[in-house]
């Protein structure tokens, strides 16, 4: 393909929004009250310059009936107590203000422009489907945001954004990759949202860089309470006519619906019991090992689902540093669970912040300063969790380039880990990383 091709949601490629300064002003005007965007900071610290805390803010949406993140800022204040006992960053205390975006536009601007009135100097960690109304008030004050979870399309142009993985493209473009030589007929269930059109076209990139046909599609509302017709559709698509492969397999049916995954599973526990036998795939997000172990663990549902990840198994030993600081400054929070890739994402977003900070040295640490040392190509390793992230805004050849004809300017790391439901434990299926920036480019994304 050649040029760059634009999408129209929140999910895929829009045009890079510049700057604007002139947003600063507005932006400082309207708080978020603690008691309307649910706002919150770590006890006995301030902000300020010179010795004083580094504040920083995480958001994500908490007591919503749609998708809930509340374990990122739980972890990330679990965080700053941990590296506060530490001595802090280059011996500064940091301080973490926390936001409750209720999965709402309104209110992920208003935590936007919290952020811009207490002088943040990064957002770090978040989750957020609202990337159009808090971007410009971060853009306007020149925050950058650090490690969302990669849920929108502007985590992946906005100058100011530094995403720690690959977001739900690279999720589901790595399971088309996987399912087009083990699947028959591929059916995607997905919300039926602006978002969520996009889906299928990540999906089948996957697929039909394998050699196979596009999946079905089957929308479904984001917050209903039981997906029986829904089930019932997608067993059809997979289970009917030739498949897509070309040979006998069974097909795949991929739930795409966040927090809603599970309650489509107990629909289709129920529906497949009339059909041939078929698999289940899904990305990770939708499912982890809390959500197999509630199911019923080997004997449930999701046993022998292919799951795609951006990380490592949550058993593996890259994870123990985390799992300390959960030990220490949060055992017995149940909102925090180590398997969660809002939590993980959290982890590894606070370990890219405090090496910019940490590379600063003895300098100024404000929005302008860390945004300068990640621009100018600052290497960051996580401990084998992710491939070793850099931007910069050189004019050298950088991972990204390779995604910008996509749209995807600011992914720095495509790389996916393939998992699957044995004996009700999610294990690794391939050892290391897959990288799908070739998928994404085959990716029909017009």
């Amino acid at each position: 393909m050649t040029g760059r091709r634009f999408m129209r949601s929140t999910f895929l490629p829009t045009h890079h929004r510049p700057v604007r300064a002139t947003l600063l002003a507005a932006g400082a005007l309207v708080t978020c009250a603690s008691l309307a965007a649910g706002c919150g900071v770590v006890p006995g610290t301030t902000g300020g310059s010179g010795g004083d805390p580094i504040k920083v803010m995480t958001w994500a949406p908490s007591d919503t009936k749609s998708t809930n993140k509340p374990g990122m800022p739980a972890f990330a204040q679990a965080y700053a107590r941990w590296i506060n006992s530490r001595g802090g960053i280059n011996g500064r205390k940091l301080t973490v203000l926390t936001c409750n975006d209720h999965n709402d536009g309104v209110s992920a601007a208003k935590c936007a422009r919290r952020a811009v009135k207490e002088n943040v100097v990064a957002v770090v960690g978040s989750y957020s489907q609202y990337g159009d109304s808090f971007f410009p008030p971060l853009e306007g004050a020149g925050i950058p945001y650090i490690g969302g979870y990669g849920v929108t399309n502007d985590e992946f142009t906005s100058p100011l954004s530094y995403p720690v993985n690959g977001g739900q493209p690279t999720l589901l473009a790595g399971l088309g990759k996987e399912l087009a030589a083990a699947c028959g007929n591929v059916t995607l269930v997905r919300p039926d949202t602006i978002v969520g059109d996009e889906l299928p076209v990540l999906l089948d990139s996957g697929l039909t860089t394998g050699g196979h046909r596009a999946a079905s599609d089957v929308p479904a509302a984001d917050d209903a309470t039981e997906y029986s017709a829904q089930s019932t559709k997608a067993l059809d698509g997979s289970t009917s006519g030739a498949p897509g492969s070309g040979s006998a397999k069974k097909g795949c049916v991929v739930p795409a619906l966040g927090d809603r995954t599970s309650t489509f599973m107990d629909s289709f526990r129920r529906a497949r019991e009339d059909y041939p036998a078929v698999r289940t795939a899904m990305a990770m997000g939708s499912v982890d090992q809390t959500v197999i172990d509630a199911s019923g663990g080997a004997s449930g549902p999701y046993e022998g689902s292919y799951i795609t990840g951006w990380y490592p198994v949550e058993s593996d030993a890259r994870w123990d540093a985390m799992k300390k600081v959960i030990n220490a400054e949060a055992f017995g929070d149940n909102r925090i669970d180590s398997a969660d890739a809002g939590v993980q994402t959290t982890w590894i977003a606070y370990t890219v912040f405090t090496k910019a900070v940490e590379s600063l040295g003895g300098g100024e640490v404000s929005a302008d300063s860390v945004r300068a040392t990640l621009n100018d190509g600052l290497k960051i390793p996580t401990g084998g969790l992710t491939p070793t992230l850099q931007w910069t805004t050189r004019d050298t050849w950088s991972s990204a380039d390779d995604l910008a004809s996509v749209g995807f300017p600011r992914m720095v790391n495509a790389h996916v880990t393939l998992q699957v439901v044995r004996q009700g434990q999610l294990v690794a299926a391939h050892q290391g990383f897959t990288d799908v920036t070739k998928t994404l480019q085959n990716a029909d994304v017009n």
